[in-house]
């Protein structure tokens, strides 16, 4: 958008000397890299499958499965809420929430290709003890290990996209992350299926085959080339510039690397980055990219519509396959919305995603809070047709969230904050997602039994928050360098009252006014 809403007019400065071009050395170290997604999607995919066995529950949970088999006169909103085995799930969020702080120090001082390789290996260790686990105790080690190698994962994975991608391209690549994520949620559901039928023992190869992707981004990151960012933060110069020189595929690159340097100057000049996320000059990257849009994107009632696709399939007929059907029918769609995400982010822009498709969401649980409200509950079964039109929506809805909100959560506040406060920033993303996501998990179901159908228009109310929160707060970063987004906070409306020209930390790192 034009004006004081959108930051367009603003000068990029060396921007148009940029020059880059697509190798095959950029594409293999962006791939490479884009695996963390796949420890984060397996877990998320693997884990609702597997508690949901009753191998799992009779060996660990033999309460709740017990409880399962009586089929107690329950509504069709209160038989699944059970806090014990949430709290099992929401574990792993929690420890990935105090181990993101752990690799923001990593990831600035030892650089992103380690932390990559430190949450390859801590989950790595969490899938062996989980595979192998013989009581409570060793599941809860398995998911701390699991949440840490997440921690470090999501923090360092889209930084590392960002930073390596030329800015034209920034916005496919790093939804990568997005791509991986989903991909390992539909394996994921894929594998559960099939060990379902292995008895006593299917769900510890499920839980154990987390252990692959884990392995692959470990020996990948091996050969991962450090980003020209971290080295120059770094100090290391030289084989800084040689990097990108190789990622960017010419020699031409000196406009780019001057901005590196700038960038890593203001950076040394921050000796507590934690602090630095205060100022007054990072006070829109706070509130949009660290704090605002994580929380939002965990409030867009993707976990109900997830929730209650089994019962819609269940409707049309696929009777005990519902549960497997519906997984892969919305881990396929998320799929779909991710490729449709990385092919037209670039070129309609990170607003126009966020606004049409939270349009559509708006829509759609609106939609399913009507039906539900006049054909759901009580154990009534959802007449066919009404089932079909239900499915429509589910469709249309997982299709706008994997195109905005999904994919959109991970690279818009990956890419706003400067180098300076870059690891503590995503750090702060990292944990604000995870926090709402394990708050989520674990008062989800609880809400849905109080709620009802109305927890559908609660969280349509959100996202009509989370939109004007996009509209009127959110500049467009499309093809903007990395290094010169804070340019478009000194351009917008609201915030150039509030970061002026920016220069609010003083040489000894000191913050200047923090009101």
């Amino acid at each position: 958008m034009a004006g004081g809403f959108g930051g367009a007019g603003v000068l990029h400065e060396r921007a148009q000397q940029y020059e880059s071009r697509i190798t095959w050395y950029f594409i293999f170290t962006v791939i490479v890299a884009a695996l963390g997604g796949s420890l984060f999607g397996y877990d998320l995919g693997v884990s609702g499958g597997v508690t949901s066995m009753d191998d799992f529950l009779k060996e660990f949970f033999p309460k709740i499965y017990r409880r399962k088999q009586l089929h107690l006169n329950e509504t069709d909103y209160c038989k699944y809420d059970n806090q014990i085995l949430t709290l099992f799930t929401s574990s792993l969020y929690f420890a990935g929430l105090i181990s993101t702080f752990g690799a923001s120090y990593v990831t600035r001082n030892k650089g992103r290709k380690a932390s990559i390789i430190v949450g390859s290996i801590s989950f790595f260790f969490g899938a062996i003890l989980n595979a192998f686990a013989k009581n409570i105790t060793m599941l809860i080690f398995g998911r701390i290990f699991l949440g840490v190698g997440i921690g470090f994962g999501n923090q360092a994975v889209p930084l590392y996209l960002s930073e390596m991608a030329p800015a034209k391209h920034r916005g496919a690549v790093n939804q990568l992350f997005q791509l991986t994520t989903c991909l390992g949620i539909l394996v994921a559901n894929l594998i559960n299926y099939f060990t379902e039928k292995i008895h006593p023992w299917g769900w510890r190869l499920s839980l154990g085959l987390a252990a692959v992707p884990a392995v692959l981004m470990f020996v990948g990151g091996l050969f991962l080339p450090e980003t020209p960012n971290s080295l120059v933060e770094q100090g290391r110069l030289e084989e800084g510039r040689k990097i990108l020189e190789k990622v960017r595929g010419t020699t031409k690159v000196d406009a780019e690397f001057a901005d590196l340097l700038d960038a890593s100057n203001a950076a040394r000049a921050v000796k507590h980055p934690f602090r630095n996320l205060l100022a007054r000059k990072n006070r829109p990257q706070l509130v949009i990219g660290a704090l605002g849009i994580p929380a939002f994107q965990q409030l867009t009632g993707m976990n109900s519509i997830l929730f209650y696709a089994p019962v819609i399939f269940q409707s049309l007929g696929f009777g005990s396959g519902a549960s497997l059907y519906s997984s892969i029918f919305t881990s396929g769609a998320l799929v779909i919305a991710a490729l449709i995400s990385m092919l037209w982010v670039d070129k309609f822009g990170r607003r126009a995603f966020f606004l049409e498709a939270g349009t559509e969401m708006i829509c759609c649980l609106v939609a399913l809070a009507i039906t539900l409200a006049l054909k759901f509950g009580q154990g009534e079964v959802l007449p066919k047709g009404i089932g079909i039109f239900l499915v429509i929506v589910l469709c249309v809805f997982v299709l706008a969230y994997g195109r905005s909100w999904g994919p959109l959560g991970w690279l818009v506040p990956s890419e706003l904050f400067p180098l300076e406060t870059r690891s503590a920033g995503q750090s702060v993303v990292v944990c604000v997602n995870l926090f709402f996501t394990a708050l989520i998990a674990q008062c989800f179901l609880a809400s849905l039994c109080h709620l009802r159908y109305g927890i559908f228009l609660l969280f349509a109310g959100l996202i009509v928050i989370m939109s004007c929160f996009i509209f009127f707060l959110l500049p467009e970063t499309k093809q903007v360098p990395i290094e010169e987004i804070y340019l478009l906070f000194q351009k917008h409306w609201y915030w150039k009252g509030i970061v002026g020209d920016g220069e609010q930390v003083e040489p000894s790192g000191k913050i200047g006014a923090l009101v």
